[in-house]
């Protein structure tokens, strides 16, 4: 497929409602076709290439669980292809306790630091990149930790003492276990939704053998069928139409609610919204989940994300299943999925 022209992030953040609102079906299109086409060539990983997905338009960050082999990487680097990214916009790193935080953020510019500035060279690195995926996440040293906490929160790092902005708009990460360390606490908070890649040899041996057998041969072949489907600045523009949409621009001014409240009275609908927060109370109170403040914004943000993707207007009961990803510990994964699917029937 050849690669469609594509507008900058600047053109993005530039659109009026308006705008959008004549192109939004047509994202919406672009996006499904990619979330669908792309899982097939895995075996069932559909509701994680969804996952991955939502969390794009929101820009919210992901991490992805499962043991070695099962595919981890490899689903976030044809979901980047599927974007057509450009050089230098996608970034990747497998992380260990040996990290420096020059092999992410770049070396110090040595003709600068004889000028006294403390300065990085960015070009190839974190800062530079649009899309990153940072392997073995947790497995990063206290000083490495400081570094991407301030990136993944704040969206900067600092040269020469000045906070400078990065252009990283999602990022992917990756870990065979989720450690409960103390001290992980603040970045493990940072993944709202935490999903499994779960190994599928013992249930679809044959399956899994003709997808990866055909995987290689694709690579051997430099053949990439799964490409340049869709575009980074689709997934800007839909969540810029999603947060104009919230803000309530292009409807007439009410008296007495916020926008924000009209919004979510129009798009989470009162009883969808009461189960939302009922299955959210359930899941602290029986299942132990920590669910932070910071956490319930992101994750009413992120099911918004999910409604206007899947169907392009209000929440559904089924949108509310992305409470089965809120779980912190690996034992949580398997129970959350069961508990949050029997609330959902249940109610």
């Amino acid at each position: 497929m050849a690669k469609r022209k594509s507008e900058t992030p600047e053109d993005v953040e530039s659109l009026s409602f308006d705008e959008l609102r004549g192109r939004v079906e047509g994202i919406r299109e672009r996006l499904n076709a990619l979330r669908t086409r792309l899982a097939r060539y895995f075996i069932q990983k559909q509701e994680l290439v969804d996952v991955m997905t939502v969390c794009t338009i929101a820009q919210e960050p992901l991490l992805i669980v499962g043991p070695p082999g099962t595919a981890k990487s490899d689903l976030v680097t044809k979901f980047c292809q599927a974007l057509g990214l450009a050089e230098g916009d996608y970034f990747e790193y497998m992380l260990t306790k040996f990290t420096e935080p020059s092999e992410l953020i770049g070396p110090i510019d040595l003709a600068k630091l004889k000028e006294g500035q403390y300065v990085r060279k960015v070009d190839g690195k974190l800062p530079m990149a649009r899309v990153a995926f940072l392997d073995e996440i947790f497995k990063s040293n206290s000083a490495i930790l400081n570094t991407l906490l301030t990136i993944v929160n704040e969206r900067k790092f600092y040269q020469d003492g000045r906070p400078t902005p990065v252009r990283i708009k999602m990022l992917f990460a990756a870990t065979n276990i989720v450690p409960e360390h103390e001290e992980l606490g603040a970045l493990r908070d940072r993944f709202a939704l935490k999903v499994e890649s779960s190994p599928v040899k013992d249930q679809y041996m044959d399956g899994l053998l003709e997808k990866g057998v055909q995987n290689e041969l694709n690579k051997a072949l430099n053949r990439r069928p799964w490409a340049n489907i869709a575009s980074l600045e689709d997934f800007l523009a839909l969540r810029r139409y999603l947060h104009l949409l919230m803000a309530g621009v292009g409807e007439r001014e009410g008296e007495g609610e916020s926008a924000v409240a009209r919004d979510r009275k129009h798009y989470f609908p009162d009883d969808v919204y009461e189960l939302f927060k009922r299955i959210l109370r359930t899941l602290e109170r029986e299942n132990r989940v920590v669910v932070s403040d910071r956490k319930f914004i992101k994750l009413y943000q992120l099911i918004r994300a999910r409604a206007l993707l899947f169907h392009g207007g209000a929440v559904r009961r089924e949108d509310i299943s992305l409470l089965r990803y809120v779980g912190d510990r690996n034992e949580d994964f398997a129970v959350l999925r069961e508990k949050v699917d029997a609330l959902l029937r249940l109610a």
